[in-house]
């Protein structure tokens, strides 16, 4: 008769303490880093009160100290993230990442006074569920003694292959798909972001060990391994923050924020289960109940971001589905204090004529040529500027 009781105790062993202080470290970065966009937005709600707008092309902001100690906390949360590679399997980290939007969500809703929904909490609660299930099936991370092993794990043939193929499709994207599809499609830029996103944590972890062994009296920093891998952190981390930007600042954060972390946590799994073979050590059962919580996180993820949207399309009022319908239609490249596409839309004249009465075809097509003459118009003010 087998003894059900002590295989399940052979297939999880606990957590190792690598994996610990690799955990308590991206809580810590998911706190920081969550609680940093709180204080950044008090600090630019503050400054905007006395001078121009960050949305209006002010810096003001830059003379504000409540917006340096939010920029400083986020700084603290990335280097904790940082660290947390060094110490964890990717495939535990990058996911916790969820738990920021969690922070800044509840504080938000506590500080800002931002409302949040019934289906927010949910959401919060699946990221939270998701995240200790993922915790409690993480594997353990390896034992390496030199950054030459992680060096030689980076080059076996299967993670060249998978660089070839990152490297070759973001060329193609930003060579051939941006200039057509840039403004038009957000898989465009996230899709860049991602792909390099997800070589940029296989860099960041390489050169976490390094200095993770360094610091432990082995030096590392002899080695020109080491160098490498720091050169390829900052090319991908320049171009990930690049294209991301140019998304963000294209398209809705709502609509960014979802489909980037799908991708960007999706694409980063599937490089360290190649590179570093996480779950070579696992069964069946761990991985199938590591993509469970995932998959648990990404629902909590977007009920989160969806709820937040419906905040946004809230405090702008009762738009008719005819504007509603034309506003998806165009990019969101600034908009003001509450929400509103700049560019003379006059939106608050079409809302109150569609809370009255259905709008006529003549004005619903006057509306159309107002919403396409904005990148015109915008164009003009560039070059007369």
């Amino acid at each position: 008769m087998v003894d059900s009781s002590g295989s399940w105790r052979d297939a999880y062993k606990g957590m190792s303490s690598d994996n610990v202080k690799g955990l308590v470290l991206a809580l810590s970065s998911s706190l920081f880093i969550g609680a940093s966009f709180i204080v950044k937005k008090k600090g630019l709600k503050k400054a905007g009160a006395s001078g121009l707008r960050a949305g209006s092309g002010g810096y003001s902001y830059l003379l504000e100290p409540l917006w340096w100690i939010g920029m400083i906390t986020m700084i603290v949360g990335e280097i904790a993230n940082f660290a947390a590679y060094a110490f964890a399997p990717a495939i535990l980290v990058t996911p916790l990442g969820a738990l920021s939007i969690i922070i800044s969500a509840s504080l938000a809703h506590i500080i800002l006074q931002e409302k949040l929904h019934t289906f927010g909490i949910l959401g919060c609660a699946l990221c939270i569920v998701g995240s200790v299930t993922i915790v409690l099936h993480a594997p353990q991370e390896q034992d390496i003694d030199s950054v030459l092993e992680v060096w030689n794990l980076a080059t076996e043939p299967a993670f060249l292959f998978y660089v070839a193929a990152v490297v070759g499709a973001a060329i193609v994207l930003i060579v051939q798909f941006i200039p057509l599809y840039g403004q038009s499609h957000v898989m465009v830029y996230i899709g860049v972001c991602s792909l390099i996103g997800s070589l940029s944590v296989m860099s960041v972890k390489a050169l976490g060990i390094a200095l993770k062994l360094t610091f432990s009296g082995t030096n590392q920093l002899g080695y020109p391994q080491t160098w490498f891998f720091t050169v390829i952190v900052l090319m991908c981390v320049i171009t990930q923050m690049n294209y991301l930007n140019k998304a963000l600042d294209t398209f809705n954060t709502a609509v960014v924020s979802p489909i980037y972390y799908v991708m960007f946590t999706s694409l980063t799994i599937l490089a360290s289960v190649i590179m570093f073979k996480d779950w070579d050590r696992q069964n069946g059962t761990q991985i199938f109940t590591e993509l469970c919580g995932f998959v648990t996180i990404l629902s909590g993820t977007f009920l989160l971001h969806t709820t937040t949207d419906m905040v946004d399309s809230e405090s702008k009022g009762n738009l008719s589905s005819d504007d509603n319908h034309l506003l998806l239609r165009i990019p969101k490249h600034s908009e003001d204090s509450n929400g509103f596409v700049q560019d003379g839309i006059i939106l608050s004249l079409r809302r109150q004529e569609s809370a009255k009465s259905p709008r006529p075809a003549r004005q619903t097509k006057q509306l159309e040529d107002d919403l396409e003459a904005v990148p015109l118009r915008r164009q003009e003010s560039s070059l007369r500027s």
